[in-house]
């Protein structure tokens, strides 16, 4: 079994990678030392909550995200889990109505590939 700080750790490297961040971008964003990212990415660091935080804040994600894991079961479930943190950080900086225009454009496109 994994530990919670290991899962959490790849939950930081998934979700930065998505966002095309470096650790050392990571890093200048918490405030934190790009040593100390990778340490955490890889759950060699016992990391505190303060330090949590500084991490989801520069990431610009809700807390629980880091914390999300299910077992992949297969190989269209982790595209389909790589596909949704790289939407979520596609979408992360826009604003409400722009979003709606991203989501009615999916719809029609998930919408055409059940008709072919």
């Amino acid at each position: 079994m994994q530990g919670l700080r290991n899962i959490v750790g790849e939950r930081i490297r998934t979700i930065r990678k998505s966002k095309g961040l470096t650790q050392l971008q990571l890093a200048e964003l918490s405030s934190l030392d790009d040593a100390y990212i990778g340490a955490v990415e890889r759950g060699e660091r016992n990391f505190t909550i303060d330090t949590l935080e500084k991490i989801h804040v520069a990431l610009q994600v809700d807390a629980a995200d880091l914390f999300r894991h299910d077992a992949v079961k297969n190989k269209d479930e982790a595209a389909r889990r790589q596909a949704t943190d790289e939407f979520i950080a596609m979408i992360s900086n826009l604003d409400s109505s722009k979003i709606e225009i991203i989501k009615r454009i999916n719809k029609e496109l998930v919408q055409a590939f059940k008709n072919e």
